[in-house]
């Protein structure tokens, strides 16, 4: 599902939840998360976030640069626990604010089938 408001779009993961396989946990147990955005207006992209539903640190983002400065341009978006986390995406007076449910497919028994 597309998200956006005319100056920054994103897509959303069914359902608004995020299910973190196993392969995108790191090893302090935060999730690492790749996300999408496209801008409309020219700019360098921030991302912040905080937890809803109790104490976590922030989020971190990883924003790579080489993507120019509007159009599309690839996240990687660190939780830095399960939860309802408030996103905000940034590209100088521009905000896209949206709500998302992380947790950790482990928690509910799901098992990714490789074979």
């Amino acid at each position: 599902m597309n998200h956006g408001n005319g100056k920054l779009w994103t897509v959303f993961w069914p359902h608004n939840v995020v299910i973190a396989s196993p392969d995108v946990v790191e090893k302090d147990g935060s999730i690492g998360i790749k996300w999408p955005w496209w801008r409309g207006v020219t700019g360098e992209l921030t991302i912040t976030g905080r937890r809803l539903d109790g104490k976590a640190s922030p989020l971190r983002a990883d924003i790579p640069s080489g993507y120019g400065v509007s159009g599309f341009v690839p996240s990687g978006i660190y939780f830095s626990a399960e939860g309802c986390w408030e996103v905000t995406g940034a590209v100088g007076a521009a905000k896209l604010t949206f709500v998302t449910l992380v947790v950790k497919a482990s928690t509910y028994g799901f098992r990714p089938n490789y074979g």
